[in-house]
């Protein structure tokens, strides 16, 4: 057909386009050399490109494939596509306060235990839901909490654990899993930044009752904007679900009809029998469904994904076996048992360096050597928190620590081998002039 002929030849100028527009030769200290980002393919633009052509604009075919995939990546029964990481957050721990969950359910000022150091969002969502947040700190090398800093933490309103596998790094999950299930307590992974990662031959993403991921460009794989919540239990898979399309009570996809078979045969609240039952709502929810555009995109890049880790793993040995012994700089350490799928390379410079973490970060930067700091560092220092409710476990020096003294670069798969080398020699070079 001419329509088939005609979109097969714009896919293939929009392969040529992609190639024509390769990146240059690397220059030392001249290009820049981001700590993280997307690494994008001409399969990758294509497959935006022909869910454009297909004006494929909302939710659709694309999400609920990329959906099916990325729960049977993990071995997990249900996966639920979000317009971000984040947004993924908010729906695994909203989902934990639904009424469907009966005397399980968490309330308004019960506790959820989770990290000091580390990014906002996964602290927010259980002040957003009336909750407690109970802050522990991290170890360094690590940078995660251990299971017996969130035992101690536990108190008799705790009701769930929410942490984050740092910069790729798993926490002890497997026990602090356990510790849960013993506690009679939830436990949600923040996978975002730890895709393809394992602990004791394990994916992250597997151990909790939920797992979240983000697709933001910085992570293992990107939609550009998107995330995801995926969980093996059916029941908590029904209330995300319903929070993510806008809290209503039906499953049927957009465009899909009495599903049920019986749509106009039910009688649900107060509302007159046979209310039809797609705008009958059971959640106070929201929309934070994504598109079939960034789930193509999605589709193509999950593909890579193996790639990816195996390129994240040999960047960050390469770095770690360039600085080793170098004076003054603390290397960061994989989590006994555990096979990180690497975010970034993170440093922390110590007090008594004959050098500051400032002046080595000034150094990087005037080279084009791009870094970031540990996200928030100790979140309890900044604005926003101040003034919330919250409670501090044992002391938060390391946390402290991390806030003065760490930053990280980046190990994504597209930096090459030369590029990699470069940043190592840069901090090398920096660490030696400065004695």
């Amino acid at each position: 057909m001419a329509e088939d002929e005609d979109k097969a030849h714009i896919l293939e100028l929009v392969r040529k386009y992609h190639r024509d527009r390769a990146g240059g030769e690397f220059v030392p200290g001249v290009t820049r050399l981001l700590a993280s980002g997307a690494t994008l393919s001409d399969d990758d633009r294509v497959a935006l490109v022909e869910a454009a052509l297909d004006l494929r604009i909302a939710a659709g075919v694309s999400s609920q494939r990329f959906e099916r995939r990325f729960a049977r990546y993990f071995g997990v029964r249900k996966a639920h596509l979000t317009n971000s990481g984040s947004s993924a957050n908010l729906l695994a721990l909203s989902a934990l306060t639904s009424p469907q969950l009966e005397d399980l359910r968490l309330r308004p000022g019960d506790e959820v235990i989770t990290a000091a150091a580390g990014f906002p969002t996964t602290v927010n969502p259980i002040v957003n839901n009336g909750l407690t947040p109970v802050f522990v700190d991290v170890e360094l090398d690590t940078y995660n909490t251990t299971p017996e800093r969130v035992a101690a933490a536990i108190g008799p309103r705790t009701r769930a654990i929410m942490l984050a596998h740092s910069l790729g790094n798993p926490y002890a999950v497997e026990e602090v899993a356990q510790l849960a299930e013993d506690r009679g307590l939830f436990l949600i992974e923040d996978n975002c930044d730890a895709v393809g990662s394992t602990y004791n031959g394990k994916l992250t993403g597997t151990f909790g009752d939920l797992a979240t991921t983000s697709f933001y460009p910085a992570h293992h794989i990107t939609t550009g904007e998107g995330g995801c919540v995926t969980t093996d239990n059916l029941a908590l898979a029904r209330i995300v679900e319903s929070l993510r399309d806008w809290g209503r009570d039906c499953w049927c996809e957009p465009g899909q009809d009495d599903k049920c078979l019986k749509r106009f045969d039910q009688q649900l609240g107060t509302l007159p029998h046979g209310y039809d039952h797609k705008y009958i709502f059971s959640h106070v929810g929201y929309n934070l469904k994504s598109t079939d555009l960034q789930a193509a995109l999605g589709l193509s890049q999950l593909d890579r994904l193996a790639e990816f880790g195996a390129a994240r793993r040999r960047n960050w040995a390469r770095m770690r076996a360039a600085l080793d012994g170098l004076p003054g700089l603390r290397l960061p350490e994989p989590t006994p048992g555990s096979d990180p799928s690497w975010f970034g390379f993170v440093l922390t410079v110590d007090p008594d360096a004959g050098y500051t973490r400032r002046e080595l970060v000034g150094h990087l930067e005037a080279r084009r050597i791009s870094t970031r700091r540990f996200f928030g560092g100790n979140l309890t220092r900044h604005p926003a928190y101040l003034d919330l409710p919250y409670r501090v476990s044992g002391t938060l020096d390391n946390s402290d620590v991390v806030t003065e003294h760490t930053f990280w670069v980046g190990v994504y798969p597209s930096l090459t081998v030369e590029m990699v080398d470069h940043i190592a020699a840069t901090i090398k070079a920096f660490v030696l002039g400065a004695r």
